[in-house]
């Protein structure tokens, strides 16, 4: 999990967050997957940075291509 990414049962439950908020992590890729862009996800969500957001994509992108998912 990225360094960004922080579950704890006391905040939503356990639900990963952006670290330092209780914004899920699930709601920017339901904003990308629904078209959204990343600044719009930003003015939504203002407690959360750019860098948090570029640093769980980035982790993301690693992940996929380490485990082989992405050809």
């Amino acid at each position: 999990m990225s360094g960004e990414i922080t579950q704890s049962k006391f905040v939503l439950g356990g639900t990963p967050v952006f670290k330092g908020t209780r914004v899920p992590v699930k709601a920017l890729i339901d904003y990308l997957e629904g078209g959204d862009s990343i600044e719009v996800f930003l003015l939504d969500f203002p407690s959360v940075s750019r860098r948090q957001v570029v640093a769980v994509l980035e982790d993301a992108k690693e992940k996929l291509l380490v485990s082989g998912a992405v050809a």
